[in-house]
């Protein structure tokens, strides 16, 4: 039975560029399994449901019903993580788009700034400091972008 769609549901082209990266670790996790069982999920559903409850912000077991069962979706969350997937799909995501936009492929310039954050009063002296130009006792923070 097809489903009304979701204003997050993959397109049919967002799912072509993901969909050979989900299958080639989907059919290398049914090489490794005992049973070699390949599951009855549609993994775009599974994903469609993930950007469901990211988007909404709701609890895994407040997943609507017509999208997979809850407890699936949160288990390929969960295997997709600890394998890294989610981080290759997004660096492939990241470099197509920096191709696009005629960018190489891994930037080429970094920004650094610091911030100088107060301490609390209960802060001993001994782990904060004195940013003379602001006139801010406490620490700082680094950030790299």
């Amino acid at each position: 039975m097809k489903r009304d769609p979701y204003p997050g549901d993959l397109a049919d082209e967002q799912w072509a560029l993901i969909e050979p990266m989900i299958t080639a670790w989907k059919q290398d996790r049914v090489k490794r399994s005992a049973t070699g069982d390949p599951g009855s999920c549609d993994l775009r559903e599974v994903v469609n449901a993930i950007f469901y409850q990211n988007r909404t912000g709701c609890q895994w077991r407040y997943l609507p019903h017509d999208l997979p069962c809850w407890s699936a979706v949160f288990y390929y969350f969960g295997l997709w993580r600890q394998d890294g997937l989610d981080q290759r799909i997004q660096e492939l995501l990241r470099c197509q788009v920096r191709e696009r936009t005629k960018r190489l492929e891994d930037p080429s310039l970094v920004i650094i700034d610091a911030q100088s954050v107060r301490a609390a009063a209960g802060v001993p002296k001994v782990t904060t400091g004195l940013d003379a130009n602001k006139k801010v006792s406490g620490r700082k923070r680094g950030l790299a972008v």
